[in-house]
């Protein structure tokens, strides 16, 4: 569990660390990405280690029709955090709309998982992008939409974001479970 909470603390750290210490961060330079990345990469390969190696601690038990509504919420999701909020004209007005697009990933993902592992996982990863929302509107009030795209790009991203979540789900079912029925 330690390591899960740890790359979880890493995580937020690296994403909160540009906003929560701006001066620290600007002196950094350019070197300062490199940096922050490195911390990423190291909580996420902690976040999956601690995952992987916590004991299944049974919490609640979903019911199976949740897989076909997660997969809805992924799929949207993906939408959400592909171009199409910039591109497109359904999302054009949404401030957050990749951070959105997270917080529903990470519910999908508690409705159907109910182990201890998972609930720290995704539930720490949920309050991680509410908490980015509040900290990147704090500290940029000011936010005006860029200009408003069509529906046709709307559809394509969407058309993609099937296609991505199918590649998803494969190699999802390769490393640990199907995330399709059947």
């Amino acid at each position: 569990m330690a390591l899960l909470i740890l790359g979880l603390l890493l995580w937020w750290g690296g994403h909160l660390f540009k906003r929560m210490a701006p001066d620290m961060r600007a002196a950094m330079g350019n070197a300062g990405r490199g940096a922050v990345a490195l911390v990423l990469i190291a909580g996420i390969v902690l976040m999956v280690l601690g995952y992987r190696g916590m004991d299944f601690i049974h919490v609640w038990a979903p019911p199976s029709f949740m897989v076909h509504i997660n997969n809805l919420m992924v799929l949207i999701a993906i939408w959400m955090m592909s171009p199409a909020p910039k591109k497109g004209a359904l999302l054009n007005g949404m401030r957050h709309p990749m951070l959105a697009g997270f917080k529903l990933w990470a519910v999908a993902h508690l409705l159907v998982n109910g182990d201890l592992a998972s609930i720290i996982l995704f539930g720490g990863l949920l309050a991680w992008a509410v908490a980015e929302v509040i900290v990147i509107n704090r500290s940029e009030p000011q936010w005006q939409p860029g200009p408003k795209g069509t529906l046709a790009k709307d559809g394509m991203f969407f058309l993609a974001s099937i296609v991505l979540l199918a590649v998803i789900g494969y190699v999802h079912g390769l490393i640990g479970p199907s995330p399709f029925p059947g």
